[in-house]
């Protein structure tokens, strides 16, 4: 079955499969030896990408918007990301410091093609290429289509459809955000993110800001990371 078809049997499924996908995929990273951790996000950037191309024409909010706002905001969170840094504030610090971790317990190891393929090789240019690309265009679509446009909308109604996206409800707000936050290591930025996100949403009732504010955050993390080699970020 084609997956235009797929997605456009549900406006659960289209908003919230492609993300699983890409999830999965993810997870396989680094599973199948140190190098799967490269292949594995090169295949999720490649199958991402055709999802969002799928996404498209059934999720008609998934539309780039640019406005003075966005790139405020997404300048803004780049700065708070790189910025906010303390012993609470990623989440690999946060569950050691509350017992909630064993300290003899490895981190992941730091994604760093540089040092894996050798910082002279056309690969590992290559991944750190597709990682930047894979962040900016490939990942903000698929994550606000999740979080803004159906778990928002979700919590706060199983007939997410009907709620409309420009409404501020308090408690998906908080939800939303914490739960974004929480997706990623640095948890307390990305909880400050995620309420950024939402608000440009919720500003002017579309979700292209937060696409746009999305992307320059990500590609000004990704330029920082491989010009400062804050390869921790990754």
């Amino acid at each position: 079955m084609p997956v235009k078809k797929i997605l456009s049997g549900s406006p659960t499924v289209a908003r919230v499969a492609p993300f699983v996908v890409f999830l999965l995929l993810t997870a396989a990273q680094g599973q199948f030896g140190p190098a799967s951790a490269y292949w594995f996000y090169l295949a999720k950037t490649l199958v991402g990408a055709w999802l969002v191309f799928a996404m498209r024409p059934i999720v008609a909010e998934m539309r780039w918007a640019v406005s003075w706002a966005a790139v405020l905001v997404g300048v803004g969170i780049f700065v708070v990301w790189v910025g906010l840094s303390g012993e609470w504030t990623t989440q690999s610090s946060l569950w050691l410091k509350l017992g909630l971790a064993h300290p003899s317990v490895k981190p992941a190891p730091v994604w760093n093609p540089l040092v894996q393929f050798g910082s002279g090789s056309a690969l590992a240019w290559l991944f750190v290429v597709v990682r930047l690309l894979g962040s900016t265009f490939v990942v903000p679509p698929l994550e606000e289509v999740l979080y803004r446009s159906f778990l928002y909308r979700y919590i706060a109604s199983p007939d997410f459809l009907s709620v409309p996206l420009g409404r501020f409800l308090p408690v998906p707000f908080l939800a939303t955000a914490f739960v974004f936050g929480f997706a990623h290591n640095e948890w307390l930025a990305g909880i400050l993110c995620g309420a950024a996100y939402q608000w440009l949403v919720l500003r002017r009732g579309r979700l292209g800001d937060a696409m746009t504010a999305h992307a320059i955050t990500n590609f000004l993390l990704g330029a920082w990371i491989v010009w400062r080699g804050a390869w921790q970020f990754w």
